[in-house]
């Protein structure tokens, strides 16, 4: 279990990103710990060439399953490199395949993305995905589903993952609420306004806590064991990462449930500090112990 105890930082820009002359570049989340700034790795994301910083021993690996082609300025992959992690990028939705986890294996991220997770038969790829999740639980390594992702591991768990009746959305900034056993166990101990775009749900399997509820929808966290949790919200979300989204032809305005744009950006400017203070603490705990 992942107890919680991060701290809020001022509301500032969200990421940067700086490249150095012989083409390699960080992307900076300044609401990222001192501490893991410290521990700044250097990437090529164009390229997938990776530079641990200050002539450190080989990193271990966090497998990052991703559903788009966004560039990588979300605070997952932020943390792998500021805390010494080599971030190994996989699309199996463009063919990259996926193995067995190894022992460089540290953990695994499923992201969030466009795809309805029971149409495997439209989307063979998730039943690739569907194993590696299995074989890393199976293997002890601490795995991570957000939105997309958090609903991939609740169906392989023979949970109901679909639309809810209501058809409302959630389009922006919403409050969480934690449960009894998030606040005991310390993954949540206060209402959170995190990011969120979706209009599925999962249900939270058999042997599962939950964790966390927003108004409109009950199940917005569970956690599987020790090393399993599932997220229907987007704390790896940056505030640059937002606009893209609320800029596409997707974005759910006037959708039953979705924040307008002015009420969105004002949400963010507000609460996006303190979620990425608890997101931060939590990968640490989740993937550093």
């Amino acid at each position: 279990m992942v107890e919680s105890g991060a701290k809020a930082k001022p509301f500032g820009k969200s990421a940067a990103l700086q490249r150095t002359a012989d083409g390699r570049c960080k992307w900076l989340d300044r609401h990222a710990p001192k501490s893991m700034l410290a521990l700044r790795r250097w990437a090529d994301f164009g390229t997938g060439r990776y530079w641990p910083g200050y002539g450190g021993s080989m990193a271990r690996q966090l497998i990052l399953i991703r559903h788009g082609d966004d560039p990588p300025d979300d605070r997952v992959t932020s943390f792998a490199i500021e805390a010494g992690f080599e971030p190994v990028f996989r699309k199996p939705f463009r063919g990259d395949a996926l193995g067995p986890p190894g022992p460089d294996v540290a953990g695994t991220v499923i992201y969030g993305g466009p795809f309805s997770v029971f149409d495997e038969a439209a989307h063979p790829f998730l039943r690739n995905e569907a194993r590696w999740i299995a074989a890393c639980m199976a293997a002890g390594v601490p795995v991570l589903g957000l939105c997309q992702g958090g609903q991939q591991i609740a169906r392989l768990l023979g949970a109901h993952v679909g639309p809810p009746d209501s058809g409302v959305h959630e389009f922006g900034y919403y409050e969480v609420t934690p449960t009894e056993a998030a606040v005991t166990e310390g993954f949540l101990t206060a209402p959170l306004h995190v990011a969120l775009s979706h209009w599925h749900q999962f249900a939270v399997p058999e042997g599962a806590v939950r964790l966390a509820a927003s108004e409109l929808y009950p199940n917005q966290a569970f956690r599987h064991g020790d090393r399993t949790y599932a997220l229907q919200f987007h704390p790896e979300c940056t505030i640059e990462g937002f606009r893209r989204w609320q800029g596409q032809p997707w974005a759910a305005y006037c959708k039953p449930g979705a924040q307008d744009r002015a009420e969105q950006d004002r949400l963010m400017a507000r609460h996006d500090a303190a979620q990425a203070a608890w997101f931060y603490g939590f990968l640490a705990r989740l993937f550093r112990g």
